[in-house]
C-alpha cells in the first residue's frame, strides 16, 4: 500500500499539514457552511480548508478503530480518500452535520480495503474480526458498519458550552449572572437550589426561578441563532 502513503503525504505537503501528529482546529458551523458552498461554486482553496480541518477526524476514527493495526499511516491515507469523497458529495443544506456523513464515508472506505485483501482468501463475513481494540475486544465489519462515532457530536457539544459560557460572561446583567452561576456551579462553585440561592441572595423563591427561566431562554436563543 506504498502509493496511499505516498498519496496521503502529497495531501498534507499540499495543505501545509505536519502528518498524523497535528492537525488544524475543527471548523465552527459557520465556517464550515461558509466553505461548502465556495466548494460547491468550484472553489478549490474552500475545498482544500475542508480537506485540511478534517484530516484530524480521520485520525481519531483509525486511532479508535484500530489501535492494533501495524500500517496506520496506510489506514490514514484510505481514509483520507473517504473524507475526500464525503466532501465533494455532502450536501450542506439538507441540514445533516457533516462531521457524522463523513466519518461513515471514512470507514466504508477502511471497510472495503479490508473485504478487498480478504476476498481472494475466503467469502467476508461480517462478523469477521478485522483487528482488536485497546481493551482486547475483536473488531468485526459489523462493528464498523453500526458504529455511530460521537465527535460530530462531541465537538457540536463544546462550541455549544463554551458560547453559551461568553454569553453568561459578557451578556448577562450582574444579577443574571449571579443566579445562573450558582444554580448550575459554574466556574469553582457549587450548585445551589433556587430556595438556597433565594436564601443567600435574601430574594423570593419565585423570582430566583424567573430570572433562571429568562436567562436560559436568552441562552437558547443566542445558541439557536449562533451569536
Amino acid at each position: 500500500m506504498g502509493f496511499l502513503s505516498a498519496l496521503l503525504n502529497v495531501v498534507f505537503m499540499i495543505l501545509g499539514v505536519e502528518p498524523i501528529q497535528k492537525f488544524p482546529r475543527a471548523l465552527t458551523k459557520q465556517e464550515e457552511e461558509e466553505c461548502f458552498k465556495k466548494a460547491k461554486s468550484g472553489d478549490m482553496n474552500a475545498r482544500d480548508k475542508l480537506i485540511e480541518h478534517n484530516l484530524r477526524l480521520v485520525a481519531h476514527i483509525v486511532r479508535k478503530y484500530y489501535v492494533t493495526c501495524k500500517n496506520q499511516e496506510d489506514l490514514i491515507s484510505v481514509g483520507t480518500i473517504g473524507l475526500i469523497k464525503a466532501i465533494d458529495s455532502f450536501n450542506f443544506e439538507n441540514g445533516a452535520r457533516f462531521a457524522t456523513y463523513a466519518a461513515k464515508c471514512i470507514q466504508n472506505e477502511i471497510l472495503m480495503l479490508f473485504r478487498s485483501q480478504k476476498k481472494l482468501g475466503y467469502e467476508v463475513s461480517l462478523n469477521d474480526t478485522i483487528d482488536i481494540d485497546k481493551d482486547g475486544n475483536p473488531l468485526t465489519y459489523i462493528d464498523i458498519v453500526c458504529t455511530e462515532d460521537t465527535i460530530a457530536e462531541d465537538i457540536d457539544k463544546k462550541i455549544k458550552i463554551n458560547k453559551a459560557l461568553e454569553f453568561i460572561r459578557d451578556k448577562l446583567e450582574d444579577r443574571e449572572k449571579q443566579i445562573i452561576i450558582m444554580r448550575y456551579g459554574l466556574g469553582n462553585t457549587k450548585a445551589y437550589t433556587q430556595r438556597e440561592v433565594a436564601e443567600k441572595l435574601d430574594i423570593s423563591r419565585s423570582y430566583v426561578s424567573r430570572i433562571e427561566k429568562s436567562v436560559l431562554e436568552k441562552i437558547n436563543k443566542y445558541l439557536t441563532c449562533d451569536g
